[in-house]
């Protein structure tokens, strides 16, 4: 009867760690440039002992990657905002190193550098934060090119301040860390990629679909109590066996 408890008491494990998988994508579904981690259960026999039949299968939780096709287009005719329009990423700089992300909903910090929202600074072609004059207007042009005009100079006196570093590496070198952002397995840098273009003034939303999000959390909380309920019955069955075995001695 213990291997019925170790059996679904598993399933119900692997259940709960697919739904903290599911309610992060939920929570992050006005996210923007958010990508959906992918959650699969994968069965595992359990190796019978000597003179068993292997009628047990163990259930495993696997994250295998990310969904990475494209989330809606917004307007926001804001200066500092950038979608990618197509396949591409955005690099950064963090304590951990070059990283990417789709975020492209950008400000400036006291440091005059341009940002992210988490405040991780933006990356140029040549792999350094880009500096935006104070009080300036930023244009992006779409191969990434950052063009400025300071407060109250001529039009013709505009400044070429850097180009962005627009990298496409592919999907499968990628690794989705703790903070959200994708870094490539070997931890070097991607190399800048011309072909890959933005969309200045719109926004990349999450790609999460919140239906289907919540489909799949009913259906695991559904999962989950038909678990519980084999634990029940199997403790019932050994409770019952147990009055028996001590009304014949």
């Amino acid at each position: 009867m213990d291997r019925i408890l170790y059996t679904a008491s598993n399933g119900a494990a692997r259940i709960l760690e697919q739904q903290s998988v599911i309610s992060n994508n939920m929570a992050n579904v006005s996210t923007t440039g958010f990508r959906a981690q992918l959650a699969m259960y994968r069965s595992v026999p359990v190796v019978p002992e000597a003179g068993e039949l292997p009628t047990r299968v163990s259930t495993v939780a696997s994250t295998p990657g990310s969904d990475m096709s494209q989330g809606a287009m917004v307007e926001t005719g804001h200066a500092l905002d950038a979608a990618l329009a197509g396949p591409g990423w955005f690099a950064v700089r963090t304590p951990q190193g070059e990283a990417y992300t789709r975020a492209g909903e950008f400000a400036v910090n006291q440091q005059n550098q341009l940002v992210t929202q988490s405040g991780w600074p933006v990356l140029s072609a040549d792999g350094q934060p880009i500096e935006i004059p104070e009080r300036g207007s930023v244009t992006f042009a779409t191969d990434g090119q950052i063009s400025a005009l300071g407060a109250g100079d001529n039009p013709r006196d505009i400044q070429m301040l850097a180009q962005l570093k627009l990298v496409n590496p592919p999907s499968a070198q990628l690794q989705r860390g703790g903070d959200g952002l994708f870094r490539l397995a070997g931890g070097q840098p991607a190399q800048a990629d011309p072909a890959v273009k933005i969309a200045p003034g719109f926004v990349e939303k999450s790609n999460v679909n919140p239906a289907q999000a919540m489909v799949a959390m009913i259906s695991n909380a559904r999962q989950f109590e038909l678990q519980m309920q084999v634990i029940k019955n199997a403790s019932s069955n050994e409770d019952r066996g147990n009055s028996i075995l001590s009304a014949q001695s």
